[in-house]
């Protein structure tokens, strides 16, 4: 199995898709269940062992010739969001099993995970299949709707899956021996740098936050302009602010993703904002000093509020695996880059359950989620080499023991 299989794939898989640009892959839905039905024909190809879990995650296992060994875990999330790319998620799940088809037996199990939600498109969900596997499943999830009003619970039922067995699908930390997730770097570092890998140090903290401006609608041509109270006014002030604070303050990202405005007329001053606030930092401080600072900027606003929605911390990549990835890169390319991931990765909720490391793989323009996602042949080749070197060398370990 070489890059340009890998690439042959990826395009076949990228029309299970919804009509539209780019690949819209949603969780639970029939192009989920087209992509279940191709890996498990390309599992059986290779004579691998595979089952779909009660959270919706199809598992692919390579089995160890000897009983009893640890497992370790490949895999990335299938879904996607509206109108993204080929590779995002669905890389982490084809490359490994490219790297392992033809593979003799190990003295480690091998599995890899194609999870089945991590993006949270439908439900506004995220993290679904890795932490279902990780033991830290949240239940209360199960009764979130999607835009036709249909529970996760009730479409996993109708996809053919038991909600109410997904606490047994967490895994014996004793059995498993580290989870790595290959990846589109999602970001411009690898390219400026003309580098086909890089190993990954760190998966960004992310906090989500909504912000309410309440002010006094009234007519846009009879209010004096000193006598307003105009919510949107009051919107750009944090606005600006989260722009100013995250360009200003090392390892902080952020953004200002949605506005809702009310009424919304052309000729009436706004009454209501409600605005979204994302921040992330792989450093727990930083993204702690910033939350006080922007919650303190919300407090000197008159008729504002804010609402945390959502918090994960990030982690750190496990050192060895770190050490063992950079290894095997150096083997490959004589160079190896290492940076922290902006972005969410199952590797957050995984980090519960075993040590983690990653991959990343350069991609065009930095693009991702985004139709134009692109990788190369040899960015390709390199990561499917990287990887047999760093199983081979596991291996080698292993049977001197």
């Amino acid at each position: 199995m070489n890059g340009s299989m890998v690439m042959e794939w990826a395009e076949e898989l990228g029309k299970m898709s919804e009509s539209g640009p780019g690949v819209t892959r949603l969780f639970l839905s029939d192009e989920h269940r087209a992509v279940i039905q191709w890996l498990s024909n390309k599992a059986k190809e290779f004579n691998l062992d595979y089952f779909l879990d009660d959270s919706g995650n199809l598992v692919i296992k390579k089995n160890s010739r000897n009983p009893g060994a640890k497992t370790l875990i490949f895999g990335s999330h299938q879904d996607t969001v509206r109108h993204g790319g080929k590779y995002d998620g669905m890389l982490g799940i084809i490359l490994p099993l490219a790297a392992i088809a033809d593979l003799p037996d190990l003295s480690f199990n091998i599995e890899i995970i194609a999870f089945g939600d991590e993006e949270g498109t439908r439900f506004n969900s995220t993290l679904v299949g890795s932490s279902a596997v990780a033991g830290n499943f949240d239940e209360s999830i199960l009764d979130r709707i999607d835009d036709n009003g249909l529970s996760m619970r009730n479409a996993m039922q109708e996809f053919g899956i038991q909600p109410s067995n997904i606490p047994k699908i967490a895994r014996n930390k004793s059995e498993i021996d580290g989870f790595i997730e290959v990846h589109i770097e999602q970001g411009p570092i690898l390219e400026q740098k003309e580098l086909p890998v890089g190993v990954v140090t760190a998966i960004t903290g992310i906090e989500r936050h909504v912000v309410t401006l309440t002010g006094q609608a009234g007519h846009a041509g009879t209010v004096p302009m000193e006598l307003r109270d105009d919510a949107l006014v009051k919107a750009i002030k944090i606005i600006e602010f989260v722009d100013v604070i995250c360009k200003t303050t090392d390892k902080l990202v952020g953004v200002v993703g949605k506005l809702d405005v009310l009424p919304n007329a052309v000729n009436v001053i706004p009454s209501e904002v409600k605005l979204t606030v994302e921040l992330r930092s792989p450093s727990p401080e930083v993204r702690s000093h910033a939350q006080k600072a922007l919650y303190s900027k919300i407090e000197s606003i008159k008729g504002a509020d804010i609402e945390c929605t959502y918090s994960k911390d990030g982690i750190h990549c496990d050192e060895n695996l770190i050490n063992e990835l950079s290894k095997s890169v150096f083997n490959c390319i004589q160079q190896v880059e290492t940076l922290f991931s902006g972005a969410g990765h199952d590797g957050l909720a995984m980090a519960h359950l075993t040590k983690c490391g990653m991959l990343f793989v350069r991609c065009k323009k930095g693009l991702s989620h985004h139709p134009d996602e692109a990788i190369s042949h040899f960015d390709c080749q390199t990561a499917i080499d990287v990887l047999r070197d760093f199983l081979a060398r596991k291996e080698a370990k292993l049977s001197l023991n």
